[in-house]
This record gives structure tokens, sequence and C-alpha cells, in this order.
């Protein structure tokens, strides 16, 4: 559900309001608007901004012409509206009772025949209107009326998961029990592949890819949806390339969700269980300088390496991790560029 199918509908007027809207929209990373004021708000660069004419959307999109939102009501406004949408055209829905079920049947039956477009009331609506039968609707206009609305906004949807990661493989040196801690699971809302995992570790410029628990163990069923991330203290990786402590973690946090060397995508935390477990010390040798991540030791805790997944029982000198390199200086998550050394 990522932001760039989320169009904002400004406040009228040109009060405090509206321009403290505008400026968190644009920290927020929000580059379409729709402004029923005259004069338009005038676009910053990557930014759209569509107008309401004589009540009809009017596209900034070049080509995108003029299209007027269809109030539906019941089974049969929705029945009309989608019989007579224009082919290789745009659809847009005003609803005015319920909203989840009827967008999912103009889904089923659209057959990707027109672009449909939905205008939500308030951020509440909009993660339904986007994940409706996985695809959603093409574009989500949603009223907005305060900067603490854009706040929520931006915590209902994704931007943009980070793609472009340093892999590395880094040979571990030592693997050592590191007496008993407080060691943290993130449960995703999503099922994670034998190879997804999450990015983990005790510094910020080197996490470690501890994979999931898709694959259980002689004593134990898989849990697909589950990471055994390690301790408490450990940076983990967000979505939008910032960092957390994993005892930071809470529901709906958007996590990344990598596979070494390959795509990523986002995950959703529905749950994080911290509880006292034996813990090992992984240490690796990043290039001269010693890395290190805590994990349980258990069975289903497994790390990434050239030969495979391995069990935090079974780790051992000279295997090559699975890792990622990031900016080292952090603050409060965020990149930052200062002088730093971690150990």
């Amino acid at each position: 559900m990522t932001r760039d199918r989320v169009t904002i509908a400004l406040p009228r007027g040109s009060g405090p309001v509206r321009s403290a809207v505008i400026e968190r929209a644009r920290q927020r990373g929000f580059a379409r608007f729709l402004d029923r004021d005259d004069p338009p708000l005038a676009p910053g660069p990557g930014e759209q901004v569509d107008r309401i004419v004589e009540g009809r959307l009017r596209s900034a999109v070049p080509g995108g012409g003029d299209v007027a939102p269809v109030r539906v009501a019941n089974a049969e406004q929705l029945e009309r509206a989608l019989r007579e949408a224009p082919a290789a055209g745009v659809l847009a829905i005003e609803w005015t009772g319920d909203r989840v079920i009827p967008l999912e049947n103009a889904i089923a039956v659209r057959d990707r025949r027109f672009a449909l477009w939905v205008m939500a009331r308030g951020p509440g609506e909009v993660p339904g209107a986007l994940g409706a039968l996985e695809h959603g609707a093409d574009r989500v206009f949603v009223e907005v009326a305060t900067p603490e609305e854009v706040d929520l906004l931006e915590a209902l949807v994704e931007g943009p998961a980070v793609t472009r990661l340093e892999w590395v493989t880094a040979p571990i040196v030592a693997a050592t029990p590191a007496g008993v801690g407080d060691r943290v699971l993130v449960d995703t809302t999503s099922l994670l592949r034998p190879d997804e995992g999450l990015l983990v570790g005790s510094a910020a410029a080197f996490l470690f890819h501890v994979a999931s628990e898709a694959v259980g163990s002689k004593f134990s069923r898989p849990r697909p949806f589950r990471v055994n991330a390690g301790a408490a203290h450990s940076y983990v990786l967000l979505a939008d390339g910032s960092t957390r402590y994993l005892a930071e973690l809470a529901p709906g946090d958007a996590v990344l969700v990598a596979r070494p060397g390959a795509e990523t995508r986002t995950a959703r935390v529905g749950r994080v269980k911290i509880e006292r477990r034996p813990l090992v010390m992984v240490t690796a040798d990043d290039g001269g300088t010693l890395r290190t991540i805590f994990v349980q030791e258990a069975e289903t805790v497994r790390l990434s390496t050239a030969a495979g997944r391995v069990p935090s029982t079974d780790v051992r000198p000279g295997a090559q991790v699975h890792a990622v390199r990031l900016p080292p200086a952090r603050h409060l998550g965020h990149a930052v560029n200062e002088t730093i050394e971690e150990r």
C-alpha cells in the first residue's frame, strides 16, 4: 500500500492550517495533491496537483482529462457505474454507504478495462481502498483536514521500500555462549519465505540477515510469519531505511523483509515477544572490523550464509554470513553525517 497512489485533498482557504498540511505532507513524502482553490497550489519538483473544476476531477497528468466522480450507495448504482465506465478510461467512485465489499466487487469485475479511483472520507479509509483484493484502487483521493491527519496517513501507508542495499559476505570468527538475555521475537502480518528475513545487528553499519522460521525443526512446526531476530539492544532495518532498536518495535511498524542479494519488500509487525533466553554472540570480520549479533541459541534461529541457512546452534568459525553495510551514524534511527565509533 504505497503512498504513490495517494492524493491528498487539501483544505480550502489560505489559512495557517492549509499551509501546515501542505508542509507536513511534503515532509512526509507525499507528492500528489487535489486543490479546490483558485489559484491552486504551485507544484514543487516531482509533485502533481489535480483540480476540481465544476464538480469534475481535472488530472494534471497530460491527457488525463476530466472525470466526474460517481456517488454509489447500493448495488444497483455500482452495477450501473461499472457498466457505463469508459473502456481505457477512468471510473471515480465516491462511496456514500458500504465501501470495502463494493470496492472488492468492482475490482473483481472490471478486468483492468479502466482505471479505478476512489474518494476516501479520511485517512482511516485509505488502507482498505489500497489493499482490497490485494490490488486496491489505482488512485485514492483522501480528505485531510489537519497536519495530524497527515501523520496518521503516513502511519497507515508505506513509502517506497529500500531496494538498493550493499550486500556483503563476511567470515565468522567466533560463536560463543553469551549468557541469558532478553531476545525479541518479531511476528509479522505477512507469510515469509524460508530465505526471507530481517536485517539485524549490534552496529547500524553492519546488519546480519536473520532468516524467518518458515522452516521448522524436528520438534517444532514452521512459523512462516516469524523471525526470532536477536537481543533487545540490536538494530533492525525498517522499510524506509531507518533503524530501530528491536525492543522498541511495536505492532504496525513497517519492517524491511529481505532476501540476500535479491528483492526486498515491506511487512507490518503484528506482535513482538520479548523473553529471557540463552544467547549466542556471533562475531564476523568485516574487513578488519569485528561485528556482532546476539541471537537466541535454538535450532529454529538461523543466520543466512553462503552455504545456506545455519541454525545458531551450529554456527562455526569460517562460515560466510550474508549482511548489509549501512551508514554508521544514526540519530533517532535516521542516517546522519557525523563521526562515530561503535564497538
